[in-house]
């Protein structure tokens, strides 16, 4: 097992792991989704009419389409399909008025996942390092610790570029340079097993496998794949050689290196 593996697991398991991690990942409480007067009146009528395709476009007028349903964003995108396919339209707006108005409304107007902030969270987290966030040419010529300041393909570039890696399917949430050598790195908060979160955490493992001259890659997870079990996360992380860590120990690795 990786020793920086190793050690976020026993740091995971110790006192005060959340409690700590919520200065990386702080749950912003998001307020509901606002609609206007007009369209929830526009909603009304036509849910009392019970015309299923004028119910769906209005609803389509939403932030957010109160049900899951696969073929909307079909729909939303290409509008046309409201009248060509009978058969959609009739399944999604009886789902619809089967859950009832009441409910229609408070779906559509549920906040956003406060998860759906954390990819933003940790690069906030990051400008709180002591080290410098620089541009390109600064961060080339910066002899101590420092980040690169970009967006994910400008980083992307950079890799490809300036350190000559041919083949990166993912673009580095971060970059970071001690001395000579350059990191590259994928941040991920995983909130449970299975799915996609599974799958977010192999591809941050893939990351781990870029390594060259004067490049490496890490992989900064936190979360549930920390936690003692038999799931496929737990199981994997222990036999994993490379270097994964939690973001609590990012400080850490940096002053080793």
């Amino acid at each position: 097992m990786n020793k920086w593996i190793e050690k976020s697991i026993k740091l995971a398991n110790s006192q005060s792991y959340l409690d700590n991690l919520f200065e990386v990942y702080p749950v912003v409480l998001n307020l509901d989704r606002n609609i206007s007067d007009e369209l929830r009146a526009n909603t009304q009528t036509v849910f009392a009419r019970k015309n299923k395709k004028e119910l769906i476009k209005e609803l389509l007028k939403f932030p957010k389409f109160p049900i899951d349903d696969p073929y909307v964003a079909s729909i939303r995108r290409h509008p046309h399909l409201l009248d060509k396919n009978p058969e959609t339209i009739k399944r999604i707006g009886s789902r619809l008025l089967s859950i009832g108005m009441k409910n229609i409304m408070k779906l559509a107007t549920k906040p956003k996942s406060s998860s759906r902030q954390f990819g933003n969270a940790f690069q906030n987290w990051l400008s709180s390092f002591e080290y410098p966030i620089l541009s390109p040419k600064e961060f080339k010529k910066y002899n101590g610790a420092s980040f690169l300041k970009g967006s994910d393909n400008e980083l992307k570039k950079f890799a490809k570029s300036e350190l000559n890696i041919k083949k990166l399917d993912r673009r580095p949430d971060f970059i970071l340079k001690v001395k000579n050598k350059f990191i590259l790195g994928e941040a991920k908060f995983l909130t449970d097993y299975g799915g996609t979160q599974n799958n977010q955490f192999d591809n941050a493992l893939k990351i781990t496998k870029i390594k060259g001259k004067n490049y490496e890659s890490i992989a900064v997870l936190d979360g549930i794949v920390w936690f003692e079990s038999n799931n496929y996360m737990n199981k994997k992380i222990k036999k994993f050689n490379n270097n994964v860590l939690t973001a609590l120990l990012l400080k850490n690795f940096i002053k080793e290196n």
